[in-house]
């Protein structure tokens, strides 16, 4: 199913945590251990016990060989 992915997959949510930094750290590794591993973090604004958090888990950038075009994984 990635292979349809155009270029990336947005995530926005609250993660409890104790600041913005442990904010990222935790949503970066959850993705990366749902295999992505070209993630950056568009947003975060903490708020007493959560963070709010936006991500953006990369499956083509920009310039890449895209699987959608020539078919199969041609990274």
């Amino acid at each position: 199913m990635i292979e349809r992915i155009v270029d990336a997959v947005d995530i926005e949510t609250t993660l409890l945590s104790k600041d913005e930094e442990d904010a990222k750290n935790t949503a970066i590794q959850y993705l990366k251990s749902l295999g992505f591993s070209d993630v950056d973090v568009v947003f975060v604004e903490h708020n007493g016990f959560a963070s709010r958090i936006r991500l953006r888990a990369y499956v083509f950038r920009p310039g890449d060989k895209y699987a959608w075009i020539f078919g199969g994984d041609a990274r």
